[in-house]
């Protein structure tokens, strides 16, 4: 039997006919799900948050330099894994500007601290030290027959001078400690088999230091006073203040000290590979200028034996330190030679 509101439809074989209610129910579920679908268009998109960028802070920065081996944080040791590394960049230590600047504050700090102690180690016996210093002068003193006795023209300058004793003679006590630390700065810079010479380094340092101040105490002082009181004679009465002598002393084994490190500084240039003991002496008479230049401000005369008297030990030191660079291309070349 067919509807009158509109064509009959025969059902196809083997299906079961649903009943009225069951396709009213089929058809309200086509309808809400046809109604909660929404087309995915640009203006119902949601936008996507950008991911939030990491801030950098100082301790998230790590220093550039390869992963360094024997659980040291990277950036301080050669290049490779943290068992082998990169053979001989490994045993160099790589470090920030910032932590150069850490460093040398730490040593220049130790520095002073040495100094102090060393300070009030020479100012308690500065009476003592100073009739040691004295003794060129008094030497001078009577050798013209003149009394020998040192004056002073302000109430302060006796403070002064003990002050000034126990800074210079505590400066030379710890001057191996001083070096050490030198040494100890510039240490991070080379390769392990480089840092055996520390001893060496400190151990020659000092001693053409010391040589330079036995050198001033032993020879240039006493030779230049008696040269200048001997030009008095009998018409003049030398009046040497104390103050004055000391700051003459003082500028003497300090300047004489740092003239006989010149060995050392031609043997670092050399190793810098900035000079070659050919360069030192086809340019042999340009140091002969500059020593004559250095003699004649360090001498306290300006008289010609003065001058040569301290102007020959700088020569042969020049000549001491072309050796030295000599000595370490050898050196260099003989590494050479075995590598290849």
């Amino acid at each position: 039997m067919s509807d009158s509101n509109g064509p009959s439809y025969s059902a196809p074989a083997g299906s079961v006919p649903r009943s009225s209610d069951e396709s009213a129910n089929v058809e309200s579920e086509n309808h809400e799900s046809q109604s909660t679908v929404t087309p995915d268009t640009p203006e119902s998109a949601t936008p996507e948050t950008p991911a939030p960028t990491p801030v950098l802070t100082p301790t998230s920065v790590e220093v550039s330099g390869g992963g360094g081996g024997n659980n040291r944080p990277p950036g301080f040791g050669g290049g490779g894994d943290d068992e082998g590394g990169g053979g001989d960049d490994e045993e160099m230590v790589k470090m920030s500007f910032l932590d150069h600047l850490v460093e040398l504050r730490q040593r220049i700090i130790r520095c002073l601290i040495a100094i102090a102690v060393g300070f009030f180690a020479c100012f308690s016996f500065a009476k003592k030290i100073f009739l040691f210093l004295a003794a060129p002068v008094y030497k001078a003193l009577i050798a013209n027959h003149q009394d020998p006795k040192l004056f002073f023209t302000h109430p302060t300058d006796g403070f002064d001078i003990y002050l000034q004793i126990g800074l210079v003679c505590g400066l030379i006590l710890v001057l191996p400690y001083v070096m050490w630390q030198v040494w100890g700065f510039i240490s991070p810079g080379l390769y392990k088999k480089e840092k055996r010479y520390a001893i060496p380094f400190v151990v020659v340092c000092t001693g053409l230091f010391l040589c330079g101040v036995a050198f001033a105490y032993f020879f240039a002082i006493p030779f230049a006073l008696k040269f200048l009181l001997g030009l008095g004679d009998a018409q003049f009465q030398p009046l040497i203040v104390a103050e004055e002598y000391l700051n003459l002393f003082t500028m003497l084994i300090l300047g004489l000290g740092i003239v006989f490190e010149i060995p050392v500084l031609i043997m670092v240039l050399t190793a810098l590979h900035i000079v070659t003991p050919k360069f030192l002496l086809d340019n042999f008479r340009y140091a002969i200028l500059v020593i004559t230049i250095l003699a004649a401000v360090l001498t306290p005369t300006t008289d010609i034996p003065n001058m040569m008297m301290m102007g020959l030990p700088m020569v042969a030191l020049y000549l001491l330190g072309v050796l030295f660079s000599k000595l370490v291309v050898m050196n260099r070349e003989k590494k050479k030679a075995a590598r290849a």
